[in-house]
Order: structure tokens, then C-alpha cells, then sequence
């Protein structure tokens, strides 16, 4: 890929190996993700979802290949230069990860009050902001165990956001969650996409969710939010499956592929939800 090219991704894999002592996880591995664009990766457990999300964060050093994040070559930077890279990317964990001890707060600008010499005001000022962004405002100052699971989510994704990242990495944002609950996490993840330009990977087992990302958009009217359905797509899929990208594509495309795998994949979860 010409250097320029590469200038306008956000993440690129080229020729990325990676196993585990004998266990091979993924084979020679190669795909680029454009800035302010979104990645659904989808696939069986075990398929090396998440450790696509570790080797761009550089908790993982692939055994062959390249990984570039924002232009730079990441899989073999020292741990003081990654730093500086994960500074840029926002994380939320399948296992939310909050602190129980702190308030709702102090969860979210942990990285700013740790990683960053602003004022303590504009700190606040900051949570406050990303709270009313996945309209969590008024619970500040309360702990985690007083938030339903949904909020426990939703107060995740705005502590990934609170940086202002240009990169947003989702693993299995809404698994354990009740459709209706799942939609208001999704919706904020759409909300990120459509109205701050953030490149975002989501990492998800719920064929429903993934679809329901790709096919809605945020616009704001007169000052107020709202979730449409799109008229395109928002975000391409892809999905692993034996160590490789077994496929590409659209949303449109994954549903009609004659595929024996792919068919078998999405048997039980094809609409009508």
C-alpha cells in the first residue's frame, strides 16, 4: 500500500501472524480501516476478535507482519511510544472494567486527571459534556453499583470518549444486555460515528446489534439528537473465521452470500428480530 495511502488510514494489518505457542490464531491477516469510518468484526469465539483489538493497542506483539496505527508502525514500538499512541485511542471492555470505588466522575476523567495537567474545573467540565453526550448527566456523582447495567455501559463508552480519541475500539459492547437496553448502547455508538467523526472497530457477537449500527444514523435537528434509519450503510462488516478474513463487505452482501459457513453463521440470527 503507497505511503499515502496509508496516510489516510487509521489502522492498517498487513501480513499480521499471531499464535499462542502452537495455536495459531490468525494467519497472514491484512485490512485497512479509513479515518472516521467503521469497522462490525464479527465471528465465532475463539476467531481472534479480541486479539485484533489488543494488537492495535500493543498489549499484543504479532509473530509476523505490520500494524499501523494513525500512520504509525506500532508492532514493534517501545512500551514509552505506545503510550503516547493509546493517548489517541478510546477502549471499552466487554467487562465494563469500572472502578467500584469511584464515583461515576471519577470513572470517566480518570484518564484526564492521571494522563493530563488540566484543571480540575475543566476536568468536570469534560465528564460533565461526555455524561450529557450519552444523556447520563445527572448521575455524576453516583457510584457504579448504583447504575443499572445499561448505564454501567453507556458510562464506559463515555469514559473511552473523554480524551476526545480519534479511534474508538468496542469489545462486545452489549453482550448480557436486554434488546431494549443493547439499542440505547448502540445508539451511542452511532451518536459517536455520525456527529464526531470518531473511527470506530466494534467487536460484537450479536448479529442484531451490528446490523442496527450499520443501519442507522445520528443527525441532529434544532439542537436536539435524533436516530434515523440510514439510507446507506454506515459501517462494513468483516468477519473471521479460521485464522483469516473469511469475509468482507456489506451488511447487504453478508445476508445474501450463498457461503455454506457464512449461512451457518447466521442461521439463527437472520431477521426478522
Amino acid at each position: 500500500m503507497p505511503s499515502a495511502t496509508k496516510d489516510a488510514m487509521a489502522v492498517v494489518f498487513d501480513g499480521v501472524q499471531f499464535a499462542f505457542d502452537d495455536h495459531v490464531v490468525l494467519k497472514d491477516i491484512s485490512f485497512s480501516v479509513p479515518r472516521a469510518s467503521m469497522v462490525l468484526l464479527l465471528g465465532a469465539s475463539g476467531a481472534g476478535k479480541s486479539i485484533v483489538l489488543k494488537l492495535i493497542l500493543g498489549l499484543l506483539r504479532p509473530d509476523a507482519g505490520q500494524i499501523l496505527v494513525n500512520g504509525e508502525r506500532v508492532d514493534r514500538m517501545p512500551e514509552s511510544e505506545l503510550l503516547r499512541i493509546r493517548s489517541d485511542i478510546g477502549m471499552s471492555f466487554q467487562e465494563i472494567a469500572l472502578f467500584d470505588s469511584l464515583t461515576v466522575a471519577e470513572n470517566v476523567g480518570y484518564r484526564l486527571y492521571e494522563e493530563t495537567e488540566l484543571p480540575l474545573d475543566e476536568v468536570r467540565a469534560r465528564v460533565m459534556e461526555t455524561l450529557g453526550f450519552v444523556g447520563l448527566e445527572e448521575y455524576i456523582d453516583r457510584m457504579p453499583s448504583a447504575l443499572s447495567g445499561g448505564q454501567r455501559r453507556r458510562v464506559a463508552i463515555a469514559r473511552a470518549m473523554a480524551t476526545k480519541p480519534s479511534l474508538l475500539l468496542f469489545d462486545d459492547p452489549t453482550t448480557g444486555l436486554d434488546p431494549i437496553i443493547a439499542s440505547s448502547v448502540d445508539d451511542e455508538i452511532v451518536k459517536l460515528r455520525d456527529l464526531e467523526q470518531v473511527t470506530s472497530i466494534m467487536v460484537t457477537h450479536q448479529i442484531r446489534d451490528a446490523f442496527y449500527v450499520a443501519n442507522h444514523a445520528a443527525v441532529k435537528e434544532n439542537g436536539q439528537v435524533k436516530i434515523l434509519d440510514a439510507e446507506t450503510e454506515r459501517a462494513r462488516f468483516m468477519v473471521l473465521h479460521e485464522g483469516r478474513i473469511y469475509f468482507e463487505g456489506t451488511g447487504e452482501e453478508l445476508l445474501t452470500s450463498q457461503d455454506p459457513y457464512l449461512k451457518e453463521f447466521l442461521f439463527m440470527t437472520l431477521p426478522p428480530w
